[in-house]
């Protein structure tokens, strides 16, 4: 690449990061604390980020996408985050970036057109049901089946912890239609469906409160005797698990990068705040316990950030960074725990209280070790990777 087009790139990226922030300050900073509250975000949302041109953003333009790719997510997603978004926010606005990718990628013309245009342009607000109960990160251990019954899809069981599922209008889920769960052969035999919140049979059976991601409504679903046309299929037949797989390093990267950027938010809330709080005579970053407490925080968020960025410029130039990427997630949200763990700390009684911003990431953060794999799993994923196993 060229000098001149790295620039034009470089000042792309800049000006997705400024419409980033400009837009969580107009929109999102001011009713945040109501969304938390009322534990999910309005439709009018996404129709408004729609509006922006955020939610197309890597996704094709031939969809009704902006273009770009996963550093171009990164760039408008560090904007929001600096200028006070949640990671729970973006989860709920940005549902479509894991329920979308597998219909884009081999979705047939029909299905971009059903589900990958409208949800772009902010209609339709999609879902992602993998996970089930007892299954966790064990995507080949799926239960849910879809047997096959003429023109249709018959499909029984159950997921839970799905995002955005009580707003959802269509669920991407995982199904099994070939092989048999706990069995060598059960990656093989996961399958994608996109099935209609309104078709008979599906139901939302309870809406799931959680630590923190308060704005993100989560959800626990049912599937009884749902008939999905076989037109909704994804791709091809016991190909799933291999599509889902495609996007690990994608949704393991956006976490990430929610990671490092609550907590670069909670630090420069943690240095205004102790700059202007004054105990015994004089501002608390007078103290260097104080001080170099903030140095402590400032090097994890760049490191983070760092190692995320490099991951991800690697994976965009079609790198395998699939054990790197496991290694960063983990770097940034250990950062994101420490950081805004000290965040509260400095904060003192007032950074306790909810509704207090830092409160909110401190609670938001728990999840990120958890979600998109846990850390102990893709630990001992990168372990394999990396040949450290017998």
């Amino acid at each position: 690449m060229s000098q001149n087009a790295q620039t034009d790139q470089a000042d792309h990226r800049q000006a997705l990061t400024e419409l980033g922030a400009e837009f969580t300050r107009r929109e999102i900073a001011p009713h945040l604390a109501v969304w938390e509250a009322a534990r999910e975000v309005p439709r009018e949302l996404h129709v408004s980020a729609a509006k922006q041109g955020l939610l197309g953003i890597s996704f094709p333009e031939e969809q009704g996408g902006e273009g770009g790719d996963l550093l171009d997510t990164i760039a408008l997603q560090e904007g929001m985050l600096s200028a006070g978004a949640s990671s729970g926010l973006l989860s709920a606005l940005f549902t479509h970036g894991i329920a979308l990718p597998h219909i884009s990628a081999h979705g047939s013309a029909d299905l971009v057109d059903r589900y990958v245009r409208p949800t772009l342009a902010g209609e339709k607000i999609g879902s992602l049901a993998i996970t089930e109960p007892g299954g966790g990160s064990d995507v080949g251990n799926l239960r849910t089946t879809a047997v096959r019954d003429g023109d249709v899809y018959v499909v029984n069981g159950s997921k839970t912890f799905i995002t955005s599922a009580t707003r959802a209008d269509f669920v991407t889920t995982a199904v099994r239609t070939g092989g048999s769960a706990g069995s060598g052969g059960g990656a093989a035999g996961v399958s994608l469906l996109v099935v209609d919140t309104d078709t008979p049979g599906f139901s939302v059976t309870r809406k799931l409160e959680k630590m923190g991601w308060h704005c993100s409504d989560t959800a626990e679903l049912s599937y009884v005797d749902v008939r999905v046309p076989v037109g909704n299929l994804v791709g091809e037949e016991n190909a799933g698990f291999w599509y889902i797989a495609e996007q690990f390093v994608v949704e393991r990267m956006a976490l990430a990068v929610h990671a490092y950027g609550i907590a670069a938010r909670s630090l420069a809330l943690a240095k205004e705040h102790c700059q202007q709080r004054e105990t015994f005579g004089e501002p608390l970053i007078k103290r260097q316990v104080v001080r170099h407490k903030l140095v402590e925080m400032q090097r994890q968020v760049w490191v983070a950030r760092c190692y995320v960025m490099d991951t991800a410029r690697r994976h965009v130039a079609g790198e395998n960074v699939i054990a790197e990427a496991c290694l960063a997630k983990q770097t940034a949200c250990e950062t994101a725990t420490f950081v805004c763990h000290e965040a509260v700390q400095l904060f003192g009684g007032a950074g306790y209280m909810n509704g207090t911003e830092v409160e909110m990431h401190y609670r938001d953060a728990r999840l990120l070790p958890i979600g998109g794999g846990a850390t102990e799993v893709l630990t001992d994923l990168a372990a394999k990777l990396l040949g450290y196993t017998s």
